[in-house]
This record gives C-alpha cells, sequence and structure tokens, in this order.
C-alpha cells in the first residue's frame, strides 16, 4: 500500500493520541482505524500490546518527610566476603584454629536529603555492623568550602578515608587496622569514626585543599545509646588537621598531603587506663597517583602513645605500606601490597591487624604482603575481588625472638547502588 506523507502523519498523531489512554479505552479507537484502512490488523495489534504494557507500569514517587525537603536520594552497597585464613607460631605454645568463613562484610543503606538554603544531611547505615557509617548535618555555603556536624571519619589516615567501595585490596592494609581500628589496648583507635564538628575546603584552582575538625577524643564505634557520652575524665575535645594539594598533568593525577591528630586521655597502656590522663597523638604523611592504567598509594604513620607500653614508658608506633596497581585489560586489575609496622613495645598480634585471622601471639612488629586481582563488571557498582595474603608478627614486647605466620584466601563479591 502505498501511503503519502499526510497519511503517515495522521497516523503518527492518532498513535500519539492513544499513548495518552489507558489501554482499556483505546479498544474502540483501534477498531475503527482499522475498518477505515489507517491500520493493519498486525500494527493494530503491535499498538494494543505496547498500551498493555505500559498501562501495567507503576510510577514510584519518593516524598520528603519535611516540607523543605526538596531533593531525596538513596542508595546501598552489598559486600559478600569469604575468607580463609591459617597461622602457624614459632617460639610459643599456640596453634590457633583456621578461619573458614562467609559473610557479610558490609550492608550499606544510605539516605541523602537536600534542604535548601545549603543545609542537606547524610545517614548511612550498616546493617553488618548494627551501626551508622555517616550520621550527619552538612552546611555548604560555597562548593569549595563546607561543614560537616555528626558522626563521621576524620581525615586523618587517608586510606581508612577512601569510600569502601572503592578501595584496590579487598581490606585496608594492616598499618591502617593496626592505627584506626578499636583501641584494644595494642591498636590505637586513633582515627576513623569520630562525633564533632568538621570543616573542609579547597583554595580556588590552586590545587590547595585543607581540613580540621573538633571531635569527642574517643573512637564511636556504633553510635549506640551511651557512645560518646562523655564524662569528668574523658570529656576534652580532639583537635585534627591537614593539609594537602592536587593537579593534573594530561593523565597523570596525584594527591599528597599531611595530617595530625591529638587525642587526650586516649593513651596509657591497655584499654583500663583509657581516660586516666595520657594522650595521644597520630601523624600521617600520603600520596596516591593516578596515570593511564596505573596507580600507586603510599602512606606513613606515626603515633605518640604517653606511658603506652606496660613498662609505663611512652611508645611510637609507626609504620608504611606501598600499594601498586595496574589494569592489564578494561576489566581486569592486579593489586601488590606491602605494609610494615613497629609497635615500639606496644605489642600487636595478627588478629588486630590481618581480619578474621586468629591472633596468634603479642608480637612487636609485623608485616604483610597482599596480592590480588579486581574483576570490574560494572565498574565499582558491580565487582569481584580475589586477594592472597601471607604476613607476619614477629620479637615479642621484650625483644624474645617468636615468630607466627598467617597465610590466606580471601575473596569478596560487591554490588551497590
Amino acid at each position: 500500500m502505498n501511503r503519502s506523507p499526510f497519511f503517515v502523519a495522521c497516523l503518527l498523531f492518532a498513535c500519539l493520541g492513544l499513548k495518552s489512554l489507558r489501554a482499556q479505552d483505546s479498544g474502540a479507537l483501534i477498531t475503527a482505524l482499522v475498518r477505515k484502512g489507517i491500520l493493519s490488523n498486525q500494527e493494530a495489534e503491535d499498538i494494543r500490546a505496547d498500551l498493555l504494557r505500559e498501562s501495567a507500569v507503576v510510577p514510584s514517587v519518593v516524598y520528603g518527610g519535611a516540607k523543605s525537603t526538596h531533593r531525596l536520594s538513596v542508595g546501598g552497597r552489598l559486600q559478600l566476603q569469604y575468607a580463609h585464613l591459617d597461622v602457624d607460631t614459632a617460639g610459643t605454645s599456640l596453634d590457633p584454629a583456621a578461619t573458614n568463613h562467609v559473610f557479610l562484610r558490609r550492608v550499606y543503606l544510605t539516605v541523602k536529603a537536600g534542604l535548601g538554603g545549603d543545609w542537606g544531611t547524610v545517614l548511612t547505615y550498616d546493617f553488618a555492623a548494627a551501626g551508622y557509617d555517616d550520621a550527619f548535618i552538612e552546611w555548604k555555603p560555597s562548593p569549595d568550602f563546607f561543614f560537616n556536624f555528626g558522626l563521621r571519619k576524620v581525615n586523618v589516615a587517608y586510606e581508612e578515608r577512601a569510600s569502601s567501595g572503592n578501595i584496590r585490596a579487598i581490606e585496608r592494609s594492616s598499618l591502617t587496622r593496626y592505627f584506626v581500628e578499636s583501641n584494644n589496648g595494642r591498636r590505637l583507635g586513633a582515627a576513623g569514626y569520630r562525633i564533632g564538628a568538621f570543616v573542609e575546603g579547597k583554595v580556588g584552582s590552586t590545587g590547595l585543599f585543607y581540613n580540621a575538625a573538633i571531635t569527642n577524643p574517643e573512637r564511636s564505634e556504633s553510635f549506640s545509646l551511651g557512645s560518646s557520652s562523655g564524662d569528668a575524665s574523658n570529656n576534652r575535645p580532639a583537635y585534627w588537621g591537614g593539609i594537602g594539594v592536587t593537579g593534573k598533568n594530561g593523565s597523570l593525577l596525584w594527591t599528597t598531603g599531611v595530617g595530625a591528630g591529638y587525642l587526650p586521655d586516649q593513651g596509657g597502656a591497655g584499654t583500663a587506663n583509657l581516660g586516666r590522663g595520657s594522650d595521644l597523638a597520630i601523624y600521617s604523611a600520603y600520596v596516591d597517583v593516578t596515570s593511564d592504567r596505573f596507580t600507586f598509594l603510599g602512606e606513613y604513620l606515626l603515633g605518640d602513645v604517653e606511658r603506652g607500653t606496660a613498662a609505663g614508658r611512652d611508645a611510637k608506633p609507626r609504620g608504611y605500606f606501598l600499594q601498586p596497581s595496574v589494569f592489564v585489560s578494561k576489566a581486569i586489575e592486579v593489586v601488590l601490597r606491602y605494609s610494615s609496622l613497629d609497635s615500639d613495645g606496644r605489642g600487636v598480634t595478627l588478629a588486630d591487624v590481618i581480619r578474621s585471622s586468629p591472633a596468634g601471639g603479642v608480637m612487636n612488629r609485623s608485616e604483610e604482603w597482599y596480592a590480588g586481582a579486581n574483576l570490574y563488571l560494572r565498574g565499582n557498582d558491580l565487582k569481584c575481588q580475589l586477594g592472597f595474603t601471607s604476613a607476619k608478627t614477629r620479637e615479642t614486647t621484650a625483644g624474645a625472638p617468636a615468630e607466627a605466620e598467617a597465610l590466606g584466601i580471601r575473596s569478596q563479591l560487591q554490588v551497590q547502588f
């Protein structure tokens, strides 16, 4: 059948008209168009099918609970992890059982709301840890300057502040874990989650950036009832600050900086001495470089713990990690990392620095090798990771020879939206 441009235009307007009708109301019109020869029987059936599909779609609308809310977004992250880690000891009588387990590493639900007037809020709850990852109010008077009030991570310890959905090794380095994870009498709990006031900014297009914070001194683990309540001996504020520079030259991107934190009453040996007048300080220096398919991340951390050893002397734990990675194809990345720690007599176990690992006894030094590969199926939104870990602790805190070694494999599947 030879159809004129006028006929085609009429058919187009008729179809657009049908789109605006409900499927159950359009049958008579379609039949009339077939009878007049405007539509063939097959074209009519195709249009009926399209209308039925569209009528089955129910739009989803999200509304804020407050009148001032003008923007609301919901996101999430799920990480399913498997760990198999076995520990051998030398110079001790310990023979710990191996870890062989599948678990939910993170189950995040994030809600972000814009309240107008440069104000907003972010709430992230981790169902796997039964606690908040972020819970703060944000005021952003300019794109280059903003405040956070509430619970979040301080900026000291660069690797810790990086998103858990975007770290290239499955777990953060053993060095970061020793300095950041909760104080158990050996680890320092010297960064990570705090409740307080935070400010960050950058200086125009110079690449220079800065940050500062005043927070409670103790690390907030889960923001549970009673957390960070303070008392007469543990409510002196902690102070944090950092400065750095970022730049770009062709495909080369770099970020480097330094940071420091002063935590009153968070020193001393063992957890029973927290809040009893011994202070703690932490210092960091880092570099993060990307060029085409290659990245390099390195950081040095130093702590100063007053009366931080069992003998009552000050301890200055220190260490570093180096982590290069490269994309061998568009979707596959290989990662290598070396991490070294000297606890300066404070003590460290394999369980302190290697997640899911048996302890293996208290030693003075640790080192870790990690080699892994990442498969990016949909970027970081859907990726698989596989890694091999070899870690050692050695030398008792008194200097006697002893050693514990952890060998194992770890894998993780991540989905985020």
